[in-house]
């Protein structure tokens, strides 16, 4: 075997057999979980029998750790500003609601060694605090090294804390059901799934330079609520392609098999999202549930994708539990599920029998944040030494994201987790810490490198051209596009929050400018068209909305909230004076040139109509929609969604959908009642249906799924 760099920063190297090892315990020897040609297995083994309870169960928490780049002026920080060491009395969110310790203390005394990065730094900040942190760990008694993790940082889309954590550092694709656009129009054109691996490969490369080495990522669920206010973040609503895509990120990102080059993913959230009680999120107690009315939605539409995914390191299971009385019984491979209500997180059978007995997944289970404090659904009546122990013993390896050793400690001494399956986790952790290297050549990484070698990814320009393939064109009457060259263009975003509006037009206006032979007018009776992009914003990642989320585009509508008091909604600030522009555009011929930036199905009955031509983006960068509506760039994409046709077609009566929330779009058709027709048809006669997308050289839609 070839002999690794290794550095070390407070340790010493040792040789054996003529070769270079790390002595991270600092007993002068050689120890089996010291020795690089050792299997991740044998060595990870070896060290859970070295260490105490307080290390093992340090090591069974990620705790969410901001940099000391971020730490406001004044603020204790160490090596050189980079380690944020202030004590923090409150939580930091609803994640991580607990005493937030100085970082050095985290490490040396609480034992943690797994921690979710969100701040959003340049790669050197972000490397320079890698190699910090791993600094103080080699220090510690076994030296047992830290691991980064992070939400998805490579697409475009307005910052979410938990979410969209990182948004314009490394290079930039459009939102994740964009890419799934783009993927659709490869497939339409008898091509593959294969921009996903390309996609991955690149932020394989990014990550590396930046020593972020695990990624909460991707979502794997399936788009089935059209009111879950997570779509933004999915790949959309068809199975098939969501499993070729995550089957295909898993391979980029980590490789054939784990090793010093991979970022190592957590798919996430198994088994499935999507199955909503009405588009209520489990964030908060009004959506704990995943719904299954329909028989044999779990096997057909949501386990898919999973399947798919299984090589993945890790799995990451949503705080919903299932409900037995909104469901009826669902199987995998014949055998029924004996639901029990209790989040994903605690559920012994989901995780044993169908994730690791089923589909055969061999990696180690990561909860999703903050289920033994606020989202414990079905488990809050127990303390939280309780939670962890119903947690862990379900099968749930890596808690998150708390710092809360003492009650997961306390689990263990009152005998409620056994030693050996404490010690099954550590070895599961420790197993792909090892497999990256981390033990290793790969501790530290080169900060002073990592801005240029992002700078140099390939992924700038894949993700360019990614954004022109997303453009899905859903709408083309009368020749409306291409817009000529030398057309005189009006161009406003709307959006909800009127700040933005006005940002976004400015960006929006400057990308128009930049377009190949167009012309910018600041009045829209000088204009030749107008290019008007819709940007709507619906509910809150954390709160739960009054009533039941919102799909049209309004401002101030009336509405009337679950338990009876009224309520407004706006999606759209200027809504009116959206269909204003529109109306008069029309009546003194000008062409009217709608994009709708498609984070949610949104409902466009009322919008369609006022348009010649329609596309649909997904935070898809405005020079990008330029090209497409000038023709410097073919329509490509095609939707990966079914737009509703109506509020008729997803009201709720008595608590349940008239279109089964735990079915896609393309497939709700087949369970709709007489006289209703699900997808949205436009004045063409064209269905906006999951893979609906017209090109300049036909009038018809294309890769339409039945």
């Amino acid at each position: 075997m070839q002999q690794p760099r290794l550095q070390v920063r407070t340790k010493s190297l040792i040789e054996a057999d003529g070769l270079s090892f790390k002595d991270l315990n600092g007993n002068g020897r050689l120890d089996a979980y010291e020795d690089w040609r050792r299997a991740p297995a044998e060595r990870a083994a070896d060290l859970v029998g070295r260490m105490t309870l307080d290390e093992k169960v340090g090591l069974m928490l990620i705790n969410t750790r901001f940099t000391g780049f971020a730490v406001p002026e004044g603020g204790e920080t160490s090596h050189g500003g980079v380690l944020d060491e202030r004590t923090i009395e409150a939580g930091t969110s609803i994640f991580a609601t607990r005493k937030v310790l100085p970082t050095t203390d985290t490490i040396e005394r609480l034992h943690l060694r797994h921690f979710i990065l969100r701040d959003n730094l340049p790669p050197s900040k972000l490397a320079a605090w890698n190699n910090a942190m791993n600094e103080v760990a080699e220090g510690t008694r076994l030296g047992i090294p830290c691991l980064a993790a992070s939400n998805s940082r490579n697409e475009n889309g307005e910052l979410v804390f938990g979410m969209n954590d990182a948004v314009g550092i490394f290079s930039t694709f459009p939102a994740t059901m964009g890419i799934a656009a783009a993927i659709l129009g490869d497939l339409a054109e008898g091509g593959d799934a294969a921009l996903a691996g390309e996609f991955a490969a690149v932020v394989r490369g990014e990550w590396l330079a930046a020593g972020i080495r695990k990624g909460y990522m991707y979502m794997a669920d399936v788009v089935t609520d059209p009111r879950w206010q997570r779509i933004y973040g999915t790949f959309g609503e068809s199975p098939e392609l969501i499993a070729d895509i995550v089957g295909g990120l898993v391979a980029g990102l980590q490789g054939d098999e784990l090793g010093p080059d991979s970022i190592a993913t957590t798919m996430k959230h198994f088994p499935g999202g999507g199955p909503r009680d009405n588009g209520f999120d489990p964030h908060y107690q009004e959506g704990k549930w995943n719904c299954y009315p329909t028989p044999g939605s779990f096997e057909e539409f949501h386990l898919p994708p999973f399947r798919a995914a299984v090589a993945t390191s890790s799995f990451m299971p949503y705080y919903s539990a299932p409900s037995i009385r909104r469901s009826v019984v669902q199987a995998v491979d014949g055998h029924d599920i004996p639901w029990e209500e209790v989040g994903f997180a605690f559920n012994h059978y989901v995780l044993n029998d169908v994730l690791r007995g089923q589909l055969g997944f061999a990696g180690y289970v990561n909860s999703d944040s903050g289920v033994t404090d606020n989202m414990c659904w079905g488990v809050e009546e127990l303390s939280i030494p309780e939670r962890f122990a119903k947690a862990v013993n379900a099968g749930t390896d890596l808690i998150a994201d708390t710092n809360n050793v003492a009650d997961l400690k306390a689990a263990v001494e009152h005998g409620w987790i056994s030693a050996g399956r404490v010690d099954q986790a550590c070895r599961r952790l420790l197993e792909e810490m090892f497999a990256l290297g981390l033990f290793d050549e790969k501790t530290y990484v080169d900060a002073e490198a990592a801005d240029a070698v992002v700078a140099a990814s390939p992924g700038w320009e894949l993700a360019a051209r990614t954004h022109r393939a997303s453009v899905v064109l859903l709408k083309n009457a009368r020749g409306a596009l291409p817009l000529a060259s030398g057309a005189r263009v009006y161009t406003e975003v709307f959006h909800a929050d009127a700040e933005a509006a006005a940002s976004k037009t400015e960006q929006a206006r400057a990308d128009a400018l930049a377009a190949s032979g167009l012309e910018v007018v600041g009045d829209p009776a000088d204009a030749d068209a107008l290019v008007l992009f819709l940007d709507p914003q619906s509910g809150s990642y954390f709160t739960a909305t009054p009533g039941l989320l919102e799909l049209t585009l309004c401002e101030n509508k009336p509405l009337t909230a679950l338990d009876g008091p009224a309520y407004t909604e706006t999606t759209l600030t200027g809504v009116e004076r959206f269909r204003a522009l529109c109306r008069a555009a029309r009546e003194r011929g000008q062409r009217v040139v709608v994009s709708v930036n498609v984070s949610l199905p949104w409902i466009l009955d009322d919008v369609e109509p006022l348009a010649d031509a329609v596309v649909a983006g997904f935070s898809t960068f405005y020079d990008a929609q330029f090209d497409v509506l000038t023709g410097a760039s073919a329509p490509h994409g095609r939707l990966p969604i079914t737009l509703p046709a109506s509020e008729a077609v997803i009201a709720v009566t008595d608590g349940v959908c008239v279109s089964p929330n735990d079915v896609p779009g393309y497939a709700k058709q087949r369970y709709m009642p007489a006289g209703l027709t699900y997808a949205y048809t436009d004045e063409e006669g064209h269905p906006w249906a999951l893979g609906h997308g017209l090109d300049y050289g036909s009038p018809k839609n294309h890769h339409q799924k039945d």
